[in-house]
């Protein structure tokens, strides 16, 4: 009989697919905040995040749905959206006195162009100091919502495509929205 195990149990939070501890390891070497961003089934939540040894401390958290109080009434999960939950994460983080971070997407997979990179661009566009490549970053039609707002004004447009406002005036609207966020500096 074995008197010893050869076998290690893993940690917890990697069985349940939680945390990815060498990605992790990597952001807290570089000793500055996280720019976290994560997508819900109903929101995109950025928040910044700084080490502790006691625990993580949040310096910075936004949802998506905040972005009602500036006017944004379309949808939470799209580029626009992720966008300015980005400038209005990296707007609270600068008034936090953070000028730099690393983005962390957990185990989101980085598409170019994706929802995290119009948080980043956003994070970027309101001072952050985030290190990307641009050619990961979206075009800024697809982030002002210049393809929605094509479809919504095709002529054989199917009714009940968008539940709540008419994005004929999206672009006027993600404009409108982003200067608020801009003047809450």
């Amino acid at each position: 009989m074995a008197k010893k195990s050869t076998y290690k149990a893993s940690f917890r939070r990697r069985k349940e697919g939680k945390t990815n501890y060498k990605k992790r390891l990597a952001l807290l070497k570089s000793k500055a905040p996280r720019l976290v961003a994560r997508k819900t089934n109903k929101n995109i939540i950025a928040q910044v995040i700084e080490y502790d040894s006691k625990g993580d401390k949040t310096l910075v958290h936004v949802n998506s749905s905040q972005l009602e109080a500036f006017g944004w009434e379309f949808g939470k999960k799209s580029l626009s959206s992720a966008y300015l939950t980005g400038l209005l994460a990296g707007t609270k983080a600068k008034k936090a006195k953070v000028e730099k971070a690393n983005l962390d997407i957990g185990f989101a997979i980085p598409k170019r162009g994706g929802w995290w990179a119009s948080v980043l661009k956003g994070a970027k566009d309101a001072g952050l100091d985030i290190k990307a490549g641009e050619n990961a970053m979206p075009s800024e039609e697809r982030v002002k919502g210049k393809h929605i707002e094509d479809y919504a004004k095709q002529a054989e447009k199917p009714k009940g495509v968008f539940s709540k406002a008419d994005p004929k005036d999206i672009t006027k609207k993600f404009e409108e929205a982003k200067q608020k966020i801009l003047q809450s500096k």
